[in-house]
Formats: structure tokens, sequence, C-alpha cells
């Protein structure tokens, strides 16, 4: 059974940084994609980076470009999200998520979801 278990959410103010990281478990496949949503209040669940696990490289939403970081380690099995230059628009509940195969950036192709972490971002 594959377990998403996420952490490093907080408080901080506007330009600062936090590091979340997602532990996953219990994968069997070999490909796949992680990525970290967000949701905000009343709204549907917005993909904010996401990440192969064949490539060093993300794929990033356009607000964050240039401000936060997806990366995995060599195992593959941790995802992180390096968020710098937050902003007060950056703060939401902050979900990790895998899906097998290619990375999309529709929540309806991931399969697997962890609790989710709040960051809230002051001014």
């Amino acid at each position: 059974q594959v377990r998403l278990d996420e952490s490093g959410g907080g408080s901080v103010q506007a330009g600062g940084s936090l590091r979340l990281s997602c532990v996953a478990s219990g994968v069997t496949g070999s490909n796949d994609c992680m990525a970290w949503f967000r949701q905000y209040p009343g709204k549907e669940r917005e993909r904010v980076a996401n990440i192969y696990s064949g490539s060093d490289n993300g794929n990033y939403l356009d607000s964050v470009k240039g401000r936060f970081s997806i990366s995995r380690d060599n195992a593959k099995t941790t995802v992180f999200l390096q968020m710098n230059s937050m902003k007060t628009e950056d703060t939401a509940t902050y979900y990790c998520a895998l899906k097998s195969g290619d990375c999309s950036s529709s929540s309806r192709t991931y399969i697997y979801w962890g609790q989710g972490t709040q960051v809230a971002v002051s001014s």
C-alpha cells in the first residue's frame, strides 16, 4: 500500500523560505511522477510542481517559476519542494501526490495523495 508522508509546512514572512518533504513508501513501480499541489479554500487543487523519476528537471506553475524548486533523492522515494521568496499568495494547503508513468498537471490523474500540510505566508 502506497503511503505519502509530508512534512515541513508552517508559517513564514513574505520573502522567506520553507522546504517541504514527502516520503513515499510502498511504491513498487520504477517509473512514476511525484508532484506538489496546493489548494486554496473553495478552490480546486493546482499543480505547483512535478518531477518524473527519470529526470532531474521539474515542471512548474508559472507563478512559482524561479522561486520554487522540486527535487527527488537518489532513491527516488522522497520529493522536496524548496520554496524561496515566498509571497502571501503562496498561503495554501500543500499536498504531495504520486502517479505511475509520465507527469501530468491534472490532479485527476494522481492516485496517491498525502494528508496535506499547511503553509502560511504573512506580509
